[in-house]
């Protein structure tokens, strides 16, 4: 059984998931790809949960700005091996900075003794991530700095990025193909 509580944070509302051991196993913002995606039922609301007094804690201290550690958290992603790999090299990100697929995707190979790895498998477990924001896959882009998709959305995943200080200016949107654009100027009212 899951149970489900509601965040309300700069970016919208956020919807958080909790499993019977109390620990953590969704974080998804409002419109979310894949929301819910990686539960195996319908969650039921209960907003009393230690788990969720935390979590809402942590995202409290992360929009004032702090930088909370991820461990602060007990976190149970609900995913196979591979995505569970992903995931970890995820939360070793600091706040500030930002990654490739192919970053990860080279970590991944080293770990497992192999050549090379596919940056879009990589790719997909990113994007199917189902504690974001804790689990910052918004920290992942494309190479050359390519602000390649992000489940929450791009303009939600630029404001993160901001929010943590990373120099956007670097970065682009691709429109289709290899073109790319500067990163959008991004509402502070998201």
């Amino acid at each position: 059984m899951y149970y489900s509580a509601l965040y309300c944070s700069p970016l919208g509302r956020i919807t958080l998931a909790s499993d019977e051991a109390g620990k953590l196993a969704g974080l998804w913002l409002e419109g979310q790809k894949y929301f819910l995606g990686t539960l195996s039922e319908e969650p039921v609301a209960r907003e009393d949960l230690p788990v969720f007094a935390q979590t809402k804690d942590w995202l409290d201290q992360y929009f004032a700005g702090r930088r909370p550690a991820i461990d602060q958290l007990s976190l149970a992603p609900v995913g196979g091996t591979f995505r569970q790999e992903v995931w970890k090299i995820l939360c070793e990100i600091p706040y500030g900075e930002v990654i490739t697929y192919g970053d990860i995707a080279r970590k991944i190979a080293e770990k497992q003794g192999r050549k090379t790895m596919s940056s879009q498998a990589v790719g997909g477990a990113v994007g199917h991530n189902p504690i974001s924001i804790i689990i910052p896959c918004h920290r992942v882009v494309g190479s050359h700095g390519s602000l390649t998709g992000y489940a929450g959305g791009i303009e939600k995943k630029i404001w993160l990025l901001k929010h943590e200080g990373v120099d956007t200016a670097r970065l682009s949107v691709p429109k289709r193909g290899t073109d790319s654009r500067q990163v959008p100027t991004v509402s502070s009212e998201l």
